[in-house]
């Protein structure tokens, strides 16, 4: 198969190297944030190549300094009237369904920053590669939003109540802390991530064991620093096990009193820093996650999202926004301002489930119906501008 001509200015570039798919997020300047125009482009091309039987293997990678640092949060802020955003939220959502049952060989090159939405390209891959530079995180609930893109279906998995942490305080991961944790499945340093590719063209296959085979050649085993949060566990468990955010925080402050502790104050100021809806919504979407499916995840969290843009539960999500991404006061003035302040009542309103019409429509197993569900074929496109969901 001949190399497909790249449009340099597109946000998503796509190449076709003989049996070889390459998918590059194109938004450097912005850290390879997700606009609309991504999220339809992605999912184009991923429908392509799994239906393409000449293509055996996909590479997924960001240019210029980041992988993706997640969602275009000013998107979001100028589209925060009349759904503008239902439509990109539950393109990005059932994307994530197939991403991670995506039934090609996938490999993921993550360079620096893979946040949020962007992480959601990397960690579900049979292979990510993460580098010395690798920066994971998860910053929703820092700006009223909730752990998203399938992360409410991951982060329960992982060891102990780090998930809970994780998504909680912003608390950031290395990649030798995702290669131990299983957020990632190789570490090579980042002088060599070019030559890897290089090779995963040249391999011209997609047999896992091939693939598999030639990333190792090129990686390393690491162990994490010795500041990791992974030796820190044991205090991480012991506060963020507790049933309430309430507790948690009066918990966490209590430990950090404790000899040896204080890399929890910093950790604190942040976490307090944060939207209390949007860590309220996002403990109990963490918590229902344990017991749940991924696509029972995705759905709950298609209806969190629409239900925090549509402020069904508070302005928080906009007022976050404008304070760290717009005016970039880094004062946001939360409503209600504290955690004792937001009722159960109003969080119950954040997950009440949409009619059966209205749900994401995660497509039923099978190959004849592998790709239902878009957006296109939904009811939204026909109830546009209609009040019928406030």
């Amino acid at each position: 198969m001949a190399k497909e001509s790249l449009n340099s200015n597109e946000v998503v570039l796509a190449e076709e190297v003989g049996h070889v798919s390459v998918i590059t997020l194109n938004r450097p300047r912005q850290l390879n944030v997700i606009s609309s125009r991504v999220v339809e482009l992605v999912a184009e091309y991923l429908e392509k190549w799994e239906q393409d039987e000449d293509i055996k293997l996909v590479i997924f990678k960001g240019a210029g300094r980041a992988f993706s640092a997640g969602g275009d949060l000013k998107m979001f802020y100028a589209g925060r009237t009349g759904d503008f955003c239902l439509e990109v939220v539950y393109r990005m959502y059932w994307l994530c369904y197939h991403i991670h049952t995506y039934k090609k060989t996938m490999v993921a090159l993550v360079h620096g920053i893979a946040m949020g939405g962007g992480a959601a390209m990397t960690v579900p891959l049979k292979f990510s590669v993460v580098t010395e530079n690798t920066v994971f995180s998860m910053p929703e609930a820092s700006v009223g939003l909730h752990s998203d893109c399938s992360f409410s279906y991951i982060l329960p998995r992982l060891p102990g109540y780090l998930g809970e942490y994780l998504s909680l305080t912003n608390a950031r991961l290395s990649g030798k802390d995702m290669v131990a944790l299983g957020l990632a499945t190789h570490f090579v340093p980042s002088e060599k991530l070019n030559e890897l590719e290089k090779c995963l063209l040249s391999l011209d296959s997609g047999d896992e064991n091939a693939v598999r085979n030639v990333i190792e050649k090129f990686s390393i085993n690491v162990l994490p620093e010795e500041e990791t949060i992974l030796n820190k566990l044991q205090a991480i468990n012991m506060c963020f096990c507790k049933e309430s955010l309430e507790e948690i925080i009066e918990s966490f402050e209590a430990e950090a009193r404790n000899f040896g502790n204080e890399w929890i104050w910093p950790v604190l100021k942040g976490f307090k820093r944060a939207s209390p809806t949007g860590l309220k919504i996002t403990l109990r979407s963490i918590r229902e996650g344990r017991t749940q499916t991924l696509a029972e995840c995705l759905k709950k969290e298609f209806r969190l999202t629409m239900n925090l843009l549509r402020s069904v539960v508070s302005d928080d999500v906009y007022e976050g926004i404008r304070a760290f991404s717009i005016d970039k006061d880094n004062v946001p003035k939360w409503n209600p301002a504290t955690a004792m302040e937001v009722s159960n009542e109003k969080i119950d309103l954040a997950f009440k489930p949409f009619s059966p019409e209205l749900e994401l429509q995660i497509p039923a197993e099978g190959k004849g119906c592998r790709w239902d569900g878009k957006y296109e074929d939904s009811v939204y496109p026909s109830l546009r501008g209609n009040k019928l969901f406030h």
